[in-house]
């Protein structure tokens, strides 16, 4: 009996694993995903092959932690869409096919029910709007967009380019964050084991000299010390205190506004976080207005991409002097937030009529900047890990070996 679906209206895939025998009495096995057995069964034997062993295939821990839908699969599945849609497939004939060609259990089931809706007459912005984990309202508006005008190739394709052109910022900016991180829990890591581990053996050995030892090697020793009798003090303090400070960013728009301001005011990676701010804030205004949207309400969505508290700010802003009668770059002006170049070539596209293929140049030339400063960050963080832990394991070394270089010159 087939397990219940966890999607209404979408049929469940499983995988078999199989093996049987060809119509040329060879041994052929493999893995084929399908409803249940025997239908799997029936269509092998219209191929020739007829199924000896069957087995539905289970799904290990690794295997359930990857079944889930994320952001790039909804990237793929857009560009999946425009492509199919371009090439004259029929929308339920292109959803029903993603349904059951997809590797992910996950993404079958939900592929499933918006073809299952739309099968019924379900617009596919009203059957996307079902599922707001994964499709948000600006999504939604698009493909409502193009349904509205009949162009839903045409928005499709719009789609899949920005969510790949966000992806792949979005991605970019984790890489920049990645390095950074790095430095700092690598110099932890090192530097915790030398104080709880190599410090403590050179103290023992101190301890039989009888003279009293260079200042810097007494506080080396001291921080040691304090490591070995409360580490887990200092390890809880830590982890609560992150704990405590990811559940009121997550609950409190205070303290996230509070931290936007502040990564932006980072050296180097707030610049990064700027331009991918404005990137962002140009890509979302281009696909949308050229989508058809009001500019209005084009302008609301861009506030929401941005993802950042001072530029969301702006962007509404910006809005509302708009909805007074001011023109946009006057009004991107005011707010001291977007450099000259951007507002210029706002008012170019705004003069000219073309501020959709502006705006698509805005952005492409802020993801041009953010890869290349990303790249220029990757290029220096390399050697300022050398640097620092070299700082950090050559200065715990030398706290060491001063009594012993003391102990030298006595001697000598």
């Amino acid at each position: 009996m087939a397990v219940a679906n966890k999607v209404k209206g979408a049929p469940k895939i499983y995988t078999f694993k199989w093996s049987g025998v060809n119509r040329k009495g060879k041994k052929v096995a493999g893995e084929m995903q399908s409803e249940s057995a025997a239908i799997l069964k029936a269509e092998m034997r219209r191929q020739g092959v007829n199924i000896t062993k069957i087995a539905k295939k289970s799904e290990s821990i690794f295997s359930k932690m990857g079944n889930t839908v994320k952001a790039m699969d909804i990237a793929i599945i857009s560009r999946q869409i425009a492509t199919m849609l371009s090439a004259g497939v029929p929308l339920v004939q292109s959803l029903n096919i993603i349904a059951k060609s997809n590797e992910k259990a996950a993404i079958r089931d939900l592929m499933g029910s918006i073809a299952s809706e739309v099968e019924t007459g379900t617009p596919l912005s009203d059957a996307l709007r079902k599922h707001p984990k994964y499709f948000d309202d600006l999504y939604c508006d698009l493909v409502s967009s193009g349904e509205q005008s009949g162009a839903l190739e045409a928005i499709y394709d719009r789609i899949a380019t920005y969510k790949e052109k966000a992806e792949a910022l979005k991605s970019k900016i984790k890489k920049a964050m990645f390095y950074p991180i790095t430095v700092v829990l690598v110099a932890i890591v090192v530097t915790t084991i030398l104080l709880l581990f190599v410090i403590p053996q050179f103290e023992e050995i101190f301890s039989g000299f009888g003279a009293e030892l260079p200042a810097f090697t007494q506080f080396v020793i001291g921080i040691s010390v304090f490591m070995q009798n409360y580490w887990y003090v200092v390890f809880g303090v830590s982890f609560i205190a992150g704990y405590a400070f990811k559940q009121a960013h997550l609950k409190s728009q205070n303290v996230r506004d509070k931290t936007d301001k502040f990564v932006l005011k980072l050296p180097v990676i707030g610049t990064i976080l700027h331009k991918a701010a404005m990137a962002r804030f140009a890509r979302t205004l281009s696909t949308t207005f050229a989508a058809g949207i009001p500019l209005i309400d084009a302008l609301i969505s861009a506030a929401g991409a941005s993802g950042n508290f001072v530029y969301r700010t702006a962007i509404l802003n910006i809005r509302n002097e708009v909805v007074a009668g001011m023109q946009m770059h006057v009004a991107m002006r005011t707010t001291g937030v977007f450099p000259d170049m951007v507002t210029q070539m706002i008012m170019i596209g705004e003069e000219s009529g073309d501020l959709d293929g502006m705006l698509t140049k805005v952005a492409d030339i802020f993801e041009r900047e953010v890869d290349d400063a990303v790249d220029a960050l990757t290029s220096l963080l390399e050697p300022l890990i050398m640097v620092v832990l070299g700082v950090v394991v050559g200065g715990l070394v030398i706290a060491m070996y001063l009594p012993i270089f003391s102990l030298g010159s006595v001697v000598a």
